[in-house]
């Protein structure tokens, strides 16, 4: 049922009575942002930025996302964020307000979680008005690709609160997922049994079988890439969630960093790669795996590309790492042992207990011939990777021979076992 209310000076807009309840997915409302100069002239701008960030993030599969027409009923008005928690039937509101001034304008966006109140995110952004239409699609990329992440943390952290016998499908693959982010066997061990409940509530469940094929892709190959088991499951793994998450980009994602390390499927890797982007140009961990995967495959321009583009999306990301080692990886192979150095170093700091940016670190000094910065670095990746060899990670990773010779000469140069 729905009533007519009025205010003075406000729009009308048909509000329900009766609060719909939350659906079971993360759930957002993207309102109007003020227009603050003053210039009705400006109304466009402001309009239009919202349209764009609410089709982009409708591209977030696992995320509900309110209609424009329905957001928009709060244009011109003062409103209480709780209250529009409770009418609409979402978790989260983001809020925003749009100031020209000359030739610039400034844009300010924060993400709010409706029933606490509790700001989760913020941003502002400062640009010139040289060409407002770039400058739109700049705002609404950078504010989705900081949004999938915020939510996705604080959807971690309210399930948390959660009693153990209300979890359901997408609760047990939220509780996964800080283990699957790790990258570590022991961390994808307590993440498995977790997706393979969540698969038994759903056998459906492309993000499920994609992080579940993530999880084996680490078993095998920080077990040496010799456990045909994981091997086998991480592929089976990726294929399903390649067919039953067609239009949702981490899915495809993540199944496509699978295929392209542990099947050495870089054709069916690329091709899935592409589509995720597409699907959600603004999904940081697509571009941070796939920065890593094109790395692997010698793929220079794609890996600084799309490795650069995720660190700006996302600068503070679990998975940042992956773009940091592409990007080493890419400069590496072009001969850049300074900037390979210093990407696998920014690598080492997301991510201290992973023993490919130490690696990467010890072939970038190796191949300068700072050899005792070389043998520190090497001593690091011996001691997370005991079982580490040079020709095992060539043929692992199945670097292309214009990577694996300079980077076994290098490996060898700073002490790693061949």
């Amino acid at each position: 049922m729905y009533v007519w209310r009025f205010r003075p000076g406000a729009k009308s807009a048909a509000l329900p009575t009766n609060a719909p309840a939350l659906p079971d997915t993360p759930s957002i409302a993207v309102l109007p942002f003020e227009n603050m100069t003053g210039d009705p002239d400006q109304e466009y701008f402001a309009e239009g930025m919202v349209e764009e960030i609410i089709t982009a993030l409708s591209r977030v599969r696992w995320l509900f996302v309110i209609a424009r027409n329905s957001s928009f009923t709060y244009q011109g008005r003062g409103v209480d964020v709780k209250r529009v928690g409770r009418e609409l039937g979402v978790r989260y509101v983001l809020e925003g307000s749009v100031r020209k001034a000359g030739g610039r304008v400034r844009v300010t966006v924060q993400l709010i979680e409706a029933e606490t109140g509790v700001h989760i995110w913020a941003e502002r952004y400062d640009r010139s008005l040289d060409d407002i239409f770039a400058l739109q699609d700049e705002i609404t990329l950078s504010t989705v690709g900081a949004i999938e992440p915020s939510l996705q943390a604080a959807e971690i952290a309210r399930v948390k609160r959660k009693r153990p016998e209300n979890l359901d499908a997408y609760d047990l693959v939220l509780r996964a997922l800080r283990h699957v982010y790790a990258v570590m066997p022991e961390e994808a061990q307590k993440a498995i049994p977790l997706l393979e409940r969540a698969l038994d509530l759903q056998p459906d469940y492309g993000l499920a079988h994609a992080f579940l094929g993530l999880c084996f892709e680490v078993l095998f190959a920080r077990g040496g890439f010799v456990d045909p088991e994981a091997s086998a499951a991480a592929v089976r793994h990726a294929h399903a969630a390649i067919t039953h998450g067609p239009d949702d980009a981490t899915a495809l994602g993540l199944a496509a960093f699978v295929l392209a390390i542990v099947e050495r499927d870089r054709p069916a890797a690329l091709v899935a790669f592409e589509k995720a982007i597409a699907l959600s140009p603004s999904c940081s961990t697509v571009l941070m795996l796939g920065a890593a995967a094109m790395g692997c495959a010698g793929e220079v321009e794609r890996a600084l590309t799309w490795g650069e583009q995720a660190i700006r999306l996302s600068p503070f990301d679990q998975l940042i790492f992956a773009a940091h080692v592409g990007i080493s990886l890419a400069h590496f192979m072009n001969g850049r042992y300074e900037e390979a150095a210093a990407a696998a170093r920014r690598a080492i700091q997301s991510n201290p207990g992973f023993s490919v940016p130490p690696m990467m670190l010890a072939a970038s000094l190796g191949g300068l011939g700072r050899i005792a910065e070389a043998n520190a670095a090497a001593a690091r990746v011996m001691e997370l990777q005991q079982t580490f060899s040079t020709g095992g990670i060539c043929a692992g990773f199945s670097f292309p021979v214009a990577l694996a010779v300079p980077f076994t000469e290098a490996c060898r140069a700073a002490g790693l076992p061949s």
